[in-house]
């Protein structure tokens, strides 16, 4: 969830070490951490739905579709907040990294809602 917010401050601030850091920390993180016991933590049912939704489903991560398309608005407003922040213009980056994690949140809640659906109608289906 920092991620984005640190890379727009490394990128602002010209401190490609911490740049780096938060990069390297975001492809090692899978491998840190355990997998979880149970699946009740959000940021774990994010996980789990996005899996689903590309491996299970086989639906792709941007596309014209929703929700789908929420991902495809991400990418020019993510881009439009790391210019912004590499031309130190606080304002528009933090506006466009905050919109851009408000569609990332969109995006996996929506996900999540979907993947909770159908998980709930899985021992129905069974029956």
């Amino acid at each position: 969830m920092l991620v984005l917010p640190v890379l727009l401050y490394a990128v602002y601030h010209r401190n490609w070490r911490l740049a780096v850091a938060a990069v390297a920390f975001t492809l090692v993180n899978p491998v840190l951490f355990s997998p979880p016991e149970d699946d009740d933590a959000w940021m774990t049912r994010v996980v789990l739905a996005e899996e689903w939704w590309v491996e299970e489903r086989g639906e792709r991560v941007l596309g014209p579709s929703y929700p789908n398309l929420l991902n495809l608005l991400n990418v020019p407003l993510t881009g439009y907040a790391f210019v912004s922040a590499y031309r130190r213009n606080p304002v528009r980056s933090a506006l466009g990294g905050a919109a851009s994690m408000a569609l990332k949140f969109w995006y996996v809640g929506s996900l999540v809602r979907r993947h909770d659906e159908e998980r709930a109608e899985r021992p129905q289906q069974a029956q």
